[in-house]
């Protein structure tokens, strides 16, 4: 009986989306797990299976620190940012991933070119096998090999690497390969017991979408949990630490879940209730804002294949597997579509039959987002867009950034919890002045930290009032709190935190980038820049007052006016959202039958109240002054109108304390 169930599961494993000729694959059993890969010792096809505690790997861990609880990833408690619109769980999400590998890696794998590219694929199939649970694709699009040398200075400290490799990505990658996330697949042994490193809540950002993995396992699965992880800190899941009480259905000796803090064996392979909900919060809050759209099937790695989830050149649709598809609409075997049906997949893709244009497939998830709408010809609801950079939100209180709503209030919030709120100005200005780390504006090239400028004050810590009596993000989280004397008389109470993370990690006591420090100012790398940086004037005047600007310097128009540029009559929504209005040719039809029958019913009983009018008063259908008239006439052809029913003109738009005291 167990034999069948594992030859079951293997007909799954060994058809993923990246094919290669050794089989390898992980049996997960309600009571063990086992691991399946090609003997080493033969080149006929031998694969060896065995359970996954026979599987050598030294415990590691990851780069952030095991004691922190909840940090970004909080969902803000106010109505306004905990928007329940967009159906997350519903809506499948796409990483568009590039992995690259040093050349350390490069030589550790035989410097077999085909071998380190085959084992890459393998990690990232992996991955998207686990991220499939959470209604998330993970589609490989690129694969990197440094063989002759690395692109970027990598050594056993993590955090440099980190930072080294990020920077690369940011000036060399992106520009040329865009994509959503990278990640780096190291040959290097870490210092410590540090396995792999990432920045929290990045996903999407150009400057920290991505992160670094120690290869420290013979057998990639060893490597794509540790991937897995990092790429959870980018979503914004934190570690599942003891206190946060979370529920994972596989016990810990049978390798728990993705996000605890130490990794050894066996493997962990699903995500825990405090992931989802990280998760969740996550995208509420706008993280994510790039994973909406469908991949470019022609730059997808791994080669085409009918029943890997990708709708691909010469097929109409695509389920996945024949044991897992689910589709009534398509037929997994061949990847056509069934029937009369139209379409299989997708927001606007319903009882095998497209949803009418004009029909909301994706609503905002928060004050910078921005709706989207059935175009009425595809079945896959239009990239998601947002309002561009700059842009004023939450009643001019914030300005959008990301597609994010950054306020200090908002981040004072999540630190101190309800009833906090951002400190006075004098509190920024007295407290980041010091530039030590209880006030500071981030660390300067030299890793000392850096004092703020007085224009920069509210780029620094975070300087908060009110809320709970500590920090209420983790049970490492130092409260400081500064007195400041004022010339009026009196004191003022300015609170801020210090949460240790490490040299790299993001400090939450720090603001957040693209948080508003002034009127027309914005936070960008510790400094107040304005938002004129951005061009969101020049991008919304081209809009004729009747729309916005989105992401990609286009406008999203109001319901009755047309994209591109809103000044003509139309339908709403911009070039790239669909229409938001309903657009589809039935009601347009029924509107013209609607104008014709008015015409002809005003026509039929003007016609008849005239007939009877002229029976009443003349008793002859002409008299002689008309005789005269109709002689004396030239012969004319009858008046034909040719005026027919028009559209109406659209109407008008419309824990620990420090505490300080300054001295007078």
């Amino acid at each position: 009986r167990e034999r069948s169930n594992m030859i079951i599961f293997l007909s799954m494993i060994v058809t993923g989306t990246y094919r290669c000729s050794p089989c390898r694959g992980y049996i997960s059993l309600e009571d063990t797990s086992y691991v399946l890969e090609p003997s080493p010792e033969h080149t006929d096809g031998t694969h060896w299976i065995y359970t996954a505690e026979h599987l050598g790997l030294a415990a590691g861990t990851c780069g952030h620190h095991s004691n922190l609880s909840v940090t970004l990833a909080c969902c803000f408690v106010h109505s306004h940012l905990c928007l329940h619109k967009r159906h997350v769980q519903t809506t499948t999400k796409y990483v568009e991933l590039i992995i690259v590998a040093d050349n350390r890696e490069f030589q550790k794998q035989g410097k077999d070119m085909e071998k380190v590219k085959q084992r890459l694929a393998e990690i990232a199939n992996y991955v998207d096998k686990f991220y499939r649970a959470l209604n998330i694709r993970v589609a490989l699009v690129g694969l990197e090999v440094w063989s002759d040398v690395d692109k970027c200075p990598i050594t056993q400290d993590p955090f440099t690497t980190l930072h080294e490799f990020l920077d690369w990505r940011k000036v060399k990658l992106l520009p040329q390969r865009p994509h959503d996330n990278a990640q780096l697949i190291s040959g290097v042994y870490f210092q410590g017991t540090t396995i792999g490193m990432a920045p929290i809540m990045s996903m999407c950002t150009a400057e920290q979408s991505g992160g670094i993995v120690m290869d420290h396992s013979d057998n990639p699965l060893g490597a794509a949990v540790t991937l897995a992880h990092e790429l959870g800190h980018n979503f914004g899941m934190n570690h599942d630490t003891p206190e946060r009480g979370c529920g994972c259905r596989v016990t810990a000796d049978r390798g728990g879940c993705i996000m605890t803090p130490s990794t050894g064996y066996p493997f962990p392979t699903v995500f825990s209730s405090c992931s989802k909900k990280d998760l969740t919060a996550s995208f509420e809050k706008g993280v994510g804002m790039c994973l909406f759209n469908m991949p470019e099937i022609k730059v997808l790695y791994g080669g085409q294949k009918c029943g890997n989830g990708y709708v691909e050149e010469g097929e109409e649709c695509d389920c996945g597997e024949l044991e897992e598809c689910m589709n009534p609409c398509c037929n997994a075997t061949t990847c056509t579509l069934k029937g009369d049906a139209v379409c299989a997949h997708g927001q606007c893709c319903q009882d095998c039959q497209l949803k009418p244009a004009g029909t909301p497939c994706r609503e905002p998830s928060n004050s910078c987002d921005l709706p989207e709408f059935c175009t009425g010809s595809s079945p896959d609801c239009p990239a998601n867009v947002y309002l561009h950079d700059g842009h004023a939100c939450h009643n001019v209180d914030g300005y959008c950034y990301n597609g994010i709503c950054q306020t200090h209030e908002q981040q004072c919030i999540t630190l101190w919890g309800q009833g906090a709120k951002a400190a006075p100005g004098i509190c920024f200005q007295r407290v980041n002045s010091a530039g030590d780390p209880y006030g500071n504006c981030g660390k300067d090239s030299k890793g000392s930290f850096a004092k703020c400028e007085a224009r920069d004050a509210k780029c620094g810590k975070i300087q908060c009032q009110g809320g709970a009596n500590r920090p209420v993000i983790g049970t490492n989280a130092v409260s400081i709190e500064t007195n400041i004397p004022l010339q009026e008389g009196g004191r003022i109470l300015c609170r801020g935190t210090h949460v240790y993370l490490g040299d790299d990690m993001p400090d939450p006591g720090l603001v957040l980038t693209g948080t508003k420090c002034g009127e027309g100012l914005m936070c960008l790398n510790r400094q107040c820049q304005n938002v004129s940086v951005f061009g969101v004037h020049e991008c919304s005047a081209k809009c004729s007052g009747r729309g916005v600007c989105n992401n990609n310097k286009n406008c999203h128009c109001e319901a009755h006016w047309a994209p591109p540029f809103c000044d003509k009559a139309g339908f709403g929504g911009s070039v790239e959202s669909g229409p938001i209005r309903l657009t589809d040719s039935r009601n347009l039809t029924v509107g013209i039958l609607v104008a014709l029958l008015t015409v002809l019913g005003a026509g039929l009983i003007i016609c008849v109240k005239r007939k009877t009018l002229q029976g009443l008063l003349f008793t002859s259908k002409k008299n002689p002054m008309e005789k005269l008239r109709s002689a004396a006439a030239p012969s004319q052809p009858p008046a034909v109108s040719t005026a027919s029913p028009s559209r109406p003109a659209p109407p008008p738009p419309h824990s620990s304390k420090v505490f300080k005291v300054e001295p007078m």
